[in-house]
């Protein structure tokens, strides 16, 4: 019950969809102020979503700052990486990856140089219908480049971050009991994972990838300017901190 509402509640929250509910009734409305009061407010709401200074600034507050490599000290038993970054494309028969997928990057490169020794995998389908399960995908385009089976742990049941860390923990208990970890996520998806994999009794070093904010500039084109790329900035923000507050009363963190 609670993933379904989590899934509905990501469609209210979706700002495009505030603009269109706000124009919508500006539209059907008849009552001249009320329906000059909600038209202004459909081109305020739309102007302050699609700003790319106001929408790096939020997110830069955020974010969990990127992980340089010098902090990662001596080897990890197991890289835990969590999903979201694939589809599977029939048509052409092979994963795509998208937004995200730096986490399985950078993974691969800390597994290249020595200092993780094992791949956890971890996430199935985060769609109502389950499908899509991402795992198995991913751990065919591993060995497609030739990294062995023995060094990859799938974990292909989850949905979301809070079953991300209740399977892993069984997984982690069987193949590296005490071991050391590193928790590789995105920079805006850090904190919520960070809260879950503690609650669960998995203690990691965090690894931030993929971050979103950049530098702050004062250019004229980019501090007044409509950019269409904010709205999809605010939408991961504001799924992120929805997702923090349901999961701080579910006690998920």
């Amino acid at each position: 019950m609670f993933f379904i509402l989590s899934k509905i509640l990501e469609f209210l929250i979706t700002p495009i969809v505030w603009i269109f509910v706000l124009l919508l009734l500006g539209i059907l409305v008849k009552r001249q102020p009320l329906k000059k009061r909600l038209l202004i407010s459909s081109v305020v709401v739309l102007y302050f979503f699609s700003n790319d200074f106001i929408s790096n600034e939020f997110m830069k507050a955020w974010e969990i700052p990127a992980t340089v490599d010098s902090a990662v000290h001596g080897k990890y038993d197991v890289a835990i990486i969590l999903g979201g970054m694939t589809a599977w494309d029939a048509k052409l028969n092979r994963v795509q990856f998208f937004h995200g997928s730096d986490r399985l990057m950078q993974a691969l490169q800390l597994y290249k140089k020595g200092q993780v020794r094992k791949l956890l995998i971890d996430g199935g389908s985060g769609s109502i219908e389950g499908t899509n399960v991402e795992g198995p995908h991913i751990r065919n385009y591993l060995l497609s480049i030739g990294i062995p089976d023995t060094d990859i742990v799938l974990e292909p049941r989850s949905r979301n971050t809070h079953e991300n860390a209740t399977f892993a923990k069984h997984l982690l208990d069987s193949v590296a009991p005490n071991g050391r970890y590193l928790l590789i996520t995105s920079g805006y998806h850090m904190r919520r994972a960070m809260g879950c994999f503690n609650k669960a009794g998995i203690h990691t070093l965090t690894y931030t990838t993929d971050r979103i904010a950049g530098p702050i500039k004062y250019d004229l084109d980019y501090m007044f300017i409509p950019d269409i790329y904010a709205f999809s900035s605010w939408q991961v923000l504001i799924h992120e901190w929805v997702g923090y507050i349901s999961y701080k009363i579910s006690g998920y963190l």
